[in-house]
């Protein structure tokens, strides 16, 4: 059994270089140039009134306001189509104009939604512009004027770069988010952190990142603003065009990583052997001798290879995409590191050897499937035979 750190369902698709353990490159940071900037210190934030508030609006909403809105920003994103059924979405208490902005803003990275932008949204305002002089935070995200200089930009194009200005706002949020995203997902590639990668996401957010990696999860201090959020989430599902945790093409297009192809502890919810603390494991513990070769379940390139604190001895290779998204395979409590970051790998190649490295309880390989920045059970991925 493994006795690897609290894991969840989603690390986010790679796009571009990020600082990681050894500088190596590491999955899951927006490819935008603000996603390089650190994030400005942490700030208190406020909750406005809830989107359950303003049932009502709906019916308020005219032809004249919509107009409006489309005046003041410039119009909606040139690449917006409606909902995938044809249909507007709408939500009570939101301008229908917002949605085609959620959307933009939450493809920057697969940890956002837009429905998580949009819970958050609630929870900063309440989706109303009521900036306070003493708190200084302007707009439906709350931003002040040091965050707006590092994460706005005039994203509908209307000549004025302002936090005031809805469309703006959702876009940089969606940049901000992003970028924690990114931040969170490599300390949890490297073991610093364990926990989802949404709710590390809105932590960071929250009291920022350091604080989220001198705690090893989510901080104290991040789970009520955590909270309020996920209690918003439900009402804005409609937002999101389609749920990415349906699971991938799961046709065994996988090698097995090791010989003996036991399985001690499976893919799903179980109480930690170490903690006692229960909660989803991630991935699939092969039970296998220690010193007993593992090697590469796929083609790929090794973009992780070193010690962490809770999987012990780690590596992650990455495999290319499959029908547009990412997989990646790990494998972890190796006893040695056979490969190195950087380097490309065969089915078959050896990648070390199992060990017991880590929070482990005795020699075994911890392996995952990553696709689509979520973890998937490894078994329909694995050709086990019969």
């Amino acid at each position: 059994m493994s006795g690897e750190g609290a894991v969840e369902t989603r690390p986010e698709r790679p796009d571009r270089p990020a600082e990681g353990s050894a500088g190596e490159w590491l999955p899951g940071v927006a490819a935008d140039p603000a996603a390089s900037t650190p994030p400005p210190a942490p700030r208190p934030r406020r909750r406005g009134p809830g989107a359950f508030t303003f049932l009502v609006l709906p019916g308020l909403l005219t032809l004249s306001a919509v107009a409006g809105f489309l005046a003041l920003t410039g119009g909606l994103p040139s690449d917006w189509t409606p909902g995938t059924d044809g249909q507007e979405v709408t939500v009570p208490g939101v301008n229908e104009t917002y949605v085609p902005w959620l959307r933009k803003a939450a493809a920057g990275c697969t940890v956002v939604t837009p429905s998580l932008l949009a819970a958050q949204i609630d929870q900063l305002s309440g989706w109303q512009d009521d900036t306070g002089p003493l708190s200084a935070e302007q707009g439906i995200a709350g931003f002040t004027d040091a965050e707006w200089r590092t994460w706005g930009r005039d994203d509908d194009g209307n000549g004025n770069s302002s936090p005031r200005d809805p469309a703006d706002a959702i876009m940089a949020l969606g940049r901000q988010d992003c970028a924690l995203a990114g931040e969170v997902t490599g300390l949890r590639t490297d073991g610093t952190v364990t926990g989802d990668l949404v709710d590390l996401t809105l932590a960071a957010f929250a009291v920022g990142g350091r604080e989220v990696a001198s705690a090893g999860r989510v901080p104290a201090g991040a789970r009520t603003y955590l909270a309020e959020v996920r209690q918003l989430l439900p009402h804005y599902e409609a937002f999101d065009r389609e749920n990415p945790a349906a699971g991938g093409p799961a046709d065994a297009i996988l090698a097995p990583p090791v010989t003996t192809l036991v399985i001690t502890s499976p893919y799903g919810s179980r109480q930690h052997p170490l903690t006692g603390v229960t909660k989803l494991h991630t991935g699939v513990d092969f039970g296998a001798p220690q010193g007993a070769q593992v090697t590469a379940a796929r083609d790929g390139r090794v973009v992780f290879a070193a010690m962490t604190r809770a999987y012990g001895n780690r590596v992650v290779i990455d495999h290319g995409t499959i029908d547009g998204k990412r997989l990646e395979t790990t494998y972890s409590h190796l006893s040695v590191l056979g490969v190195t970051a950087g380097q490309s790998v065969r089915t078959g190649t050896p990648v070390g050897r199992v060990g017991s490295t880590g929070l482990s309880t005795g020699p075994h390989l911890h392996f995952e499937v990553v696709h689509d920045g979520y973890y998937a059970d490894p078994r329909p991925w694995l050709a086990l035979g019969d």
